[in-house]
């Protein structure tokens, strides 16, 4: 059963040069710069987008997610819903591994159960299979997923599930995938090794199911410098990159040789103040008045607090003065075309007096001293954001300690709880509310379904209660009615606090072709020579 959930505004800009260069004419070779390989190899090691993005070239979802993030057949030919928490799946015939297998419904079953037991510093893709009870296989074509609760929006979670091949042991691990031995998946690439941090290279699968790649041979060159990137494609060093630097658009379109992809991304930068009580945990304890001392309470805990930092954002001036006005201004969880969003949410405020008078009302007239964590490589802006967002608190009487680190180490320290309040983007890669909400607006609880992402510890029962009643909604405006009750209660108890949805923008040679992509995924296959 395939139902649309929203139609995205996406602007696409392509500037191509008069002057085209052909293409090199034996190898079809295609090199791109990319801000951010894999972490590994395994496609369920990790959910960060980078990791996916990369991975999709070698190995294929159960469910394929278009440009403006509209579900289309993948490795399903077609699904429908059997009863209110069973779902069939119609999968693909004569789908080959690259060893030469058969795809079947039981490397379905095998992927899917395989994945609460992958390892991950960010928990991987279990938040895609939180609601799955049970896999059947029917027949060799024909899967159907048991969910332990109404889930409307299962073929959106599969556009994240992978499908590895079930020949490879149960227990393979990071290291089998990263050596190849385990690589073995059903997408256009078939992997022949990677660095990490460096090069990934892959080479075109003859017979793939969409159609042979235009590319025979295709290198992910990893170069986390914006400028070193684009320096890259203009001395042809790489022939395609992603994340430009939004100071860099304009320059590139004055170039001859150079073309310009540019829409509008999912991802949002979010504040995300911690909500623990416990003050003697270490990350707590970095939460302390002007003069160092340890405060006896959470600050982040009063909603006061939480608003007084939502005021203090110039989210107009991020976006004009970190993105040069190519950033959106947001004003909730998501951008606001997606399924479950506010079409037109009320503003959120930028008042310097009014957060000063909240802090004092709070009981901190003098402000408050903390450090604030955020990652610097993972999406273009993040680290100048984070600067900007230290100087807009300082502004209200708030001393802030800016730390914009590697996503190496920002990421896993965010998961072990190191930090008292991080900055860093949320992309709803499904495009529909409750992977947002479901994620890190519900509360985190032992055995529980939902909350795989809540690194902030924020919890809201009354919340909660309409997120999971959403979540077993079937009825599509009933479901979206009430993701968008759930998300202006949280977006008003600041939780977590959205700043700006940002831009994607690519840049190739002139003769290359590209559609741009709202999840910001770059994948060889679709890049096309003209």
């Amino acid at each position: 059963m395939k139902r649309p959930r929203f139609m995205p505004r996406l602007g696409a800009l392509a500037v191509a040069s008069a002057l085209l260069l052909p293409l090199p004419a034996a190898a079809q070779d295609l090199r791109i710069g990319v801000r951010a390989g894999p972490e590994a190899i395994d496609p369920h090691y990790m959910a960060l987008g980078n990791h996916a993005a990369a991975l999709k070239n070698i190995f294929d979802p159960l469910v394929w997610v278009d440009e403006n993030l509209q579900v289309q057949p993948g490795l399903a030919l077609s699904w429908s819903v059997v009863n209110d928490t069973t779902w069939e799946f119609k999968l693909r015939p004569d789908v080959k591994f690259h060893d030469g297998s058969p795809l079947t419904a039981a490397d379905v079953k095998f992927s899917i159960e395989r994945i609460p037991n992958v390892p991950g510093p960010d928990g991987g893709l279990v938040i895609y299979t939180r609601s799955i009870a049970g896999v059947d296989v029917v027949d060799d074509l024909t899967v159907r997923i048991r969910t332990n609760v109404p889930n409307a929006a299962l073929p959106q979670d599969m556009t994240r599930l992978f499908i590895v091949s079930s020949r490879i042991a149960r227990d393979s691990k990071a290291p089998e995938f990263n050596s190849g031995r385990a690589a073995i998946g059903t997408g256009p690439f078939r992997f022949v090794s990677w660095s990490p941090r460096g090069d990934l290279v892959m080479e075109r699968v003859a017979g793939h199911w969409r159609g042979d790649a235009p590319w025979n041979r295709v290198t992910l060159v990893e170069i986390s410098n914006d400028a070193a990137r684009v320096a890259g494609l203009l001395s042809n060093r790489v022939d395609f990159v992603n994340y430009v630097p939004v100071s860099d658009i304009t320059r590139l379109k004055r170039e001859r040789n150079v073309s310009v992809f540019q829409g509008e991304s999912i991802y949002t930068f979010m504040l995300y103040p911690d909500m623990r009580e416990d003050m003697s945990l270490p990350a707590m304890r970095m939460i302390t008045d002007k003069q160092g001392t340890p405060l006896p309470r959470n600050p982040f805990r009063d909603p006061k607090v939480r608003e007084a930092l939502s005021l203090a954002i110039d989210r107009q001036g991020i976006a004009q003065s970190v993105f040069e006005g190519t950033a959106v201004v947001a004003n909730q969880l998501m951008p606001n075309y997606m399924f479950g969003a506010n079409p037109n949410p009320a503003p959120l405020r930028h008042d310097v007096a009014r957060a000063r008078a909240l802090l004092a009302e709070a009981g901190y007239p003098n402000g408050f001293r903390f450090p604030l964590y955020c990652s610097s490589d993972r999406l273009p802006g993040d680290g100048a954001t984070c600067t900007a967002l230290g100087q807009l608190f300082a502004r209200v009487g708030l001393e802030v300690q800016v730390n914009a680190q590697p996503r190496t180490v920002f990421f896993p320290a965010r998961t072990r709880g190191d930090y008292p309040i991080t900055m860093a983007g949320w992309g709803t890669l499904t495009g529909e509310a409750g992977y947002a909400l479901s994620s890190f607006v519900h509360c985190k609880r032992e055995g529980g379904r939902y909350g795989a992402f809540n690194v902030s510890s924020y919890c809201n029962e009354a919340i909660d209660k309409i997120i999971a009643e959403a979540m077993g909604t079937l009825d599509d405006a009933k479901r979206r009615a009430l993701f968008q009750e759930a998300q202006d209660k949280a977006v008003a108890d600041g939780g977590q606090i959205p700043i700006v949805t940002l831009p994607t923008v690519w840049a190739g040679r002139a003769n290359l072709s590209w559609t741009p992509r709202a999840d910001e995924d770059t994948l060889a296959y679709f890049i096309r020579p003209r």
